[in-house]
């Protein structure tokens, strides 16, 4: 009978490998984080503290992680039977899983360096978002990156640690058991509960700077940590008011000198918006512009790239040019709710692609009412994101690449027709309601300033694949599309609304860098629409009533946005978010709303991103933060955003 005191050095033995992946791991996530510092070197500052703390802190979400990844390892060296591990076969079996194993850790770190070269930010909810859609996501990243090239590179690094490992990870066991083996599984389940519980993935936001807590994080928990979290119950994690006094704040701040509440109800918002102008049955198309970004268009405080829009730039001396417009999110689908819905964002994902978003008072509501046609138009396939299921169970017809001849594209890729393809499409159907003699009202969301940034060869002077090259085709393609349509009978009768989903990127130094919010608007009718220029704070969520009151519509609305040229002086605000922080812009102020923590406000630079934080803090507009955040979500939650909605 072998010794008891042979027993830990037999553990020790079949556990080996075990230490060998931790090292890998680890040193991977290391070295991904010196390369994603040194990629964002000139955000960080040259401070030894702050070093350190990304690095320890860093870490820290390695060790836990590795934890998690290394569960798959941990099961094969406690089941595998010690004549099967140390038998040729089953030693390979065991070498197979350290090669997948090792090439998982490759293959995501070079994923988070692509990833970060697009978003700023370690994996998050736009990933999870990702991981639903393969069809579209793989061939994006097909259609941007030699993958076929980097992928035989990592399995050319992963055969070489193999390589280097084949010593370490010899078979060897001098005679484990199966029951002492089950007490390194039963430490390394207790040590998972307990960090399930004690870490949570803002523990890291700690620095003042959103890059250091960013590269303080790992990839790979985060996005779990963002899978957990993709919907926030609001009065579980955020601060609150009593239901009542929200409402009844709620109410006194959606009060205009043109609406009245229909009821008593403090629950109940609908209004009857009365006009102060002629009603004018014109048609609408409203295009929200791929990652539009301001900083693309001159004439916007956050303007970077000279030149770079110059047919845009022309429009905007011609149109009613509005400067100080804020996105409610990061992503197309925040800007679809906040034009169809005119509602500020809701934690954790977009209504868009929440369940049980049907029959919700829209944009498309009004116009129908009007006896429009109303339609969403887009050029990919709109199962994306919810797209089609969303607008055609809220008032408008669904119409996407599938509507498409294919002999009449001139260039595609796996989002969809090039923008001047799916103008085509919309030309079209503007032609079919001026023939039966209704007026038409679209929402146009267009895809080719997105990577892969592919478009018709010959538009522009830029060659392909290059963002900047995208926003010049963007811009051919608008002037082209309203080149065309000058040509059309309705032309004349027709607002053009040109404005963003979001911007192209939206990282900064802080957690809600504001100038990664602004984007343009501009509203184009000769005929209609005299030019101006409008430099009021505007939310996104503003543009549905604003747009109403230029037409002298006269309509019941629940909407939460303000018509701007209704609106007093000074009570003008704008909502910024991402999936988990909910901004609140008012003044000179930016209040914050983030999970489990009290309510901070910051003094942003609006052209800069960059912000302070204030000493004393405003405590009206922390309670009209609370106030706007909470009721959106709860009357989503509730059902209460129904055209029809419950009793409560």
């Amino acid at each position: 009978m072998r010794p008891a005191s042979s027993v830990p050095g037999a553990l020790r033995q079949r556990f080996r490998p075990l230490v060998w992946f931790g090292v890998l791991f680890v040193s991977v996530a290391f070295l991904v984080r010196l390369i994603l510092l040194i990629k964002t070197r000139h955000d960080v500052p040259p401070d030894l503290g702050q070093y350190l703390y990304l690095f320890l802190v860093g870490f820290g979400y390695d060790l836990v992680t590795y934890i998690y990844f290394a569960w798959p390892l941990l099961l094969a060296l406690w089941l595998l039977p010690r004549r099967a591990y140390l038998s040729r076969w089953g030693h390979r079996i065991f070498l197979g899983l350290c090669f997948v194993l090792a090439f998982a850790v490759l293959y995501l770190g070079a994923a988070e360096l692509v990833f970060w070269g697009e978003f700023s930010a370690r994996f998050n909810f736009i990933a999870v978002d990702y991981l639903v859609y393969t069809h579209e996501v793989v061939g994006n990243i097909r259609e941007s990156y030699p993958i076929g090239t980097w992928s035989t590179l990592l399995l050319a690094g992963t055969l070489l640690v193999m390589f280097l490992s084949r010593r370490v990870l010899a078979a060897r066991d001098d005679g484990s058991r199966f029951l002492a083996r089950m007490g390194v599984v039963g430490v390394w389940l207790v040590l998972t509960v307990a960090v399930s519980f004690a870490v949570t993935g803002s523990m890291k936001d700690r620095s003042s700077n959103n890059y250091v807590n960013e590269l303080a994080g790992n990839g790979i928990y985060q996005f779990f940590a963002a899978f957990r979290e993709n919907e926030l119950d609001y009065a579980k994690y955020y601060p609150t008011l009593p239901d009542k006094e929200a409402f009844a704040n709620l109410r006194s701040l959606l009060k205009t000198p043109d609406a009245t509440y229909t009821s008593d109800d403090p629950m109940n918002l609908t209004r009857n918006i009365v006009a102060d102008r002629p009603e004018r049955k014109l048609n609408v198309v409203l295009i929200s512009v791929e990652s539009l970004s301001g900083d693309y268009v001159e004439g916007l405080d956050v303007s970077k790239h000279k030149h770079l829009m110059p047919n845009l730039d022309a429009l905007a001396s011609k149109s009613l040019f509005f400067t100080q417009l804020y996105a409610n999110g990061t992503r197309t689908v925040r800007g679809l709710e906040a034009l169809a819905l005119s509602v500020p964002p809701t934690p954790g994902e977009s209504i868009v692609k929440r369940p049980d978003n049907e029959n919700l008072w829209s944009l498309a509501d009004v116009f129908n009412a009007k006896g429009y046609e109303s339609e969403f138009v887009y050029g990919g396939y709109g199962y994306f994101d919810n797209m089609n299921h969303f607008f055609s169970t809220n008032g408008y017809n669904a119409v996407d690449r599938g509507a498409i001849d294919d002999k009449d594209i001139h260039a595609e890729n796996v989002w969809g027709v090039a923008d001047e393809d799916l103008y085509t499409l919309v030309m079209k159907r503007m032609d079919d309601a001026y023939a039966k003699g209704k007026p038409y009202f679209a929402h146009v969301m267009t895809t080719s300033n997105h990577r892969p940034f592919t478009f018709p060869e010959g538009r522009v002077s830029l060659p392909q694949g290059s963002r900047r090259a995208a926003v010049q085709y963007t811009d051919w393609a608008i002037a082209d599309f309203l080149k065309r349509a000058a040509t059309k009978p309705w032309f004349d009768d027709t607002i053009f609304v040109i404005t963003a989903d979001h911007c192209a990127t939206s990282a900064g130094k802080t957690s809600l860098p504001v100038d990664r919010y602004h984007i343009p608007l501009l509203i184009y009718s000769p005929k209609h629409v005299p030019a101006g220029r409008v430099d009021r704070l505007m939310s996104q969520i503003d543009i549905p009533p604003t747009l109403l009151g230029m037409l002298g519509f006269s309509y019941t609305s629940r909407f939460y946005g303000y018509d701007l040229f209704r609106l007093e002086p000074g009570r003008e605000r704008a909502f910024l978010s991402t999936y988990q922080e909910l901004g609140y812009l008012h003044g000179d102020r930016l209040t914050s709303l983030v999970p489990r923590q009290p309510v901070k406000e910051m003094l942003p630079q609006k052209s800069t991103g960059d912000a302070v934080p204030v000493e004393k803090m405003d405590p009206v507009d922390a309670k009209d933060a609370i106030t706007y955040y909470q009721t959106a979500a709860y009357l989503f939650t509730h059902g209460l955003m129904k055209r029809t909605a419950p009793a409560h």
